[in-house]
């Protein structure tokens, strides 16, 4: 099975660590990073799709961050 994530927070250094350890934990990037500006709360905001393929069957009730 192939799963996805989409991974986002604000415009900071903890984007980078949630990438990074998506990556060290065998999630390949998926595209490019996108940002956005968050009117509401007035920050940029990041946003990387990422992707892993892993033996099984899809549940819905599956945990994407603990795969």
């Amino acid at each position: 099975m192939q799963l996805y994530r989409f991974l986002s927070t604000d415009d900071t250094s903890d984007f980078c660590r949630k990438v990074t350890a998506a990556l060290n934990d065998g999630w390949a990037l998926y595209g490019p990073p996108i940002y956005a500006f968050d009117a509401a709360r007035g920050v940029m905001r990041c946003g990387q799709a990422v992707t892993k393929d892993k033996p099984g069957t899809y549940d819905p009730d599956l945990k994407l961050g603990e795969q």
